[in-house]
């Protein structure tokens, strides 16, 4: 019988995570009542955190590597989205 390996069972979570996240957002924006979409906005907050912590053990292990962003490329970025967010 075979075993999970560690960055199986992580890569679950991981995707697990995601989905949870997806759906809580999707969740909020359908509330009509205040407090259900606050109750519904906290669990998504306390899911990304939870996202957040599996993606950064992921990426620690080495299972999850992500090579650094060249500077020119976060600057075309910054100002590609940056003109989304300015007012008319």
């Amino acid at each position: 019988m075979d075993l999970y390996q560690e960055k199986e069972v992580l890569g679950d979570a991981l995707c697990a995570q995601k989905s949870a996240t997806n759906l809580f957002n999707t969740y909020s924006n359908e509330c009509v009542h205040d407090n259900l979409r606050n109750t519904m906005l906290d669990i998504l907050a306390d899911e990304h955190t939870l996202q957040n912590d599996v993606f950064n053990t992921m990426h620690d292990m080495g299972y999850y590597p992500t090579p650094d962003a060249q500077q020119n490329k976060i600057d075309e970025a910054k100002q590609k989205y940056s003109a989304g967010y300015k007012m008319v």
